[in-house]
């Protein structure tokens, strides 16, 4: 079997893991890397030039991409004759009574890409083998990264390059599952986000794939590594994080903050802030990013304004729902160093506040320009 997943934790090193690999290959193997976000496959292009610039076969390209120059282009004729893909339609949606080629394209032909994936599987049924088989050309191996932010149709493609020739290598963490190719699309919906675990040990119980777990971070902290361990319950089966990070400074770990303490802990440690949405925080006048498009970011430290799941699960224990466990995830695990939230009421939470007379005794100095 040739078909390969590792299930990383963050800071772990994945998309290298994918650089080194292409890099690795004979110069005659013809690799075709993908991803879902712009940022990703510029990070992915940016490395491999510097790694394995000298193999003329590794081809970098988005999912929406690589569905429409490999099937929705050459196969559409198959499906709706005298039609040609014109375009992308990315912000647009079908009528709901539309069928036929309205039910994928717009009145100028550019496919819809809520539906790019329906397409996109059902243009490998009707070319009766010919889709599957130019890819089977012009490939010789396919490799995912972020792996969980796929959805919907886009299982069953997958489905389908599982079985074919071609030898798939999927990297991911279903723990920052906090993006998808089709958020409001019905089909696969129990695989959705962080449920997509599920999908992948179905497929290693019928053998089309072999899962590898690598638990172990270079980002985080280990405070803040057996910290990210506890937001998902012991359900998941995830395995626990070892960190490698040795760095040690005057200001390690997971705290909580009291509101009144906000200003001089972002003065004295410049943190990179993050919240829920533009809803939240609105009482400190800070440079937020939002949790999702955090997502891909290293920070030496992170200030986390807390949504009311958060607080909940902060101060009794309750259990997040697994998009918001994914998304309070992805904010502490981009911390190296120190994660803070900030929460005025401790509960039963063992977490330790940070105040300025901790500071004092630590001898640290406000970190001023």
């Amino acid at each position: 079997m040739a078909n390969f997943l590792t299930l990383a934790v963050a800071g772990s090193r994945k998309t290298q893991g994918i650089v080194e690999h292409c890099a690795s290959l004979p110069h005659d193997r013809r690799a075709l890397v993908l991803t879902y976000t712009q940022t990703n496959q510029a990070e992915l292009r940016s490395r491999l030039a510097r790694l394995a610039g000298d193999h003329p076969g590794i081809l970098v390209m988005g999912w929406f991409t690589f569905l429409l120059r490999d099937f929705a282009r050459p196969f559409l004729p198959f499906q709706f004759a005298g039609h040609r893909v014109r375009g992308f339609n990315f912000e647009g949606r079908p009528h709901t009574m539309a069928t036929g080629p309205r039910r994928f394209l717009d009145s100028n032909d550019c496919v819809y890409s809520c539906e790019l994936g329906r397409l996109a599987h059902e243009l490998v049924q009707v070319s009766q083998g010919a889709l599957l088989h130019r890819l089977e050309c012009i490939y010789d191996e396919i490799l995912l990264d972020e792996i969980q932010d796929l959805s919907s149709h886009d299982w069953e493609v997958i489905d389908i390059l599982l079985r074919s020739a071609l030898d798939i290598r999927m990297v991911g963490d279903i723990r920052q599952a906090v993006l998808s190719t089709n958020p409001r699309s019905q089909k696969n919906k129990r695989y959705a986000y962080a449920s997509a675990l599920m999908w992948f040990r179905e497929r290693e119980n019928r053998g089309e794939l072999q899962i590898i777990e690598n638990g172990t971070t270079w980002r985080c902290h280990p405070e803040i590594a057996t910290f990210s361990d506890s937001i998902f319950d012991s359900s998941w089966s995830f395995p626990q994080t070892q960190s490698l990070n040795k760095t040690v400074t005057e200001h390690d770990g997971v705290f909580l903050i009291r509101s009144k303490h906000v200003a001089e802990y972002v003065a004295r440690f410049r943190p990179r802030c993050l919240r829920d949405s533009a809803n939240s925080g609105k009482a400190f006048d800070l440079n937020y990013v939002n949790f999702r498009l955090a997502k891909g970011m290293t920070c030496q430290r992170v200030l986390i304004v807390p949504t009311a799941g958060i607080k909940s699960f902060i101060q009794s224990g309750t259990r997040l729902d697994p998009v918001p466990a994914s998304k309070f995830y992805v904010a502490v695990t981009r911390a190296e160093q120190s994660v803070a939230i900030m929460i005025d009421e401790p509960g039963c939470s063992q977490l330790p506040y940070w105040d300025p007379s901790m500071a004092a005794q630590q001898g640290v100095e406000p970190d001023v320009e």
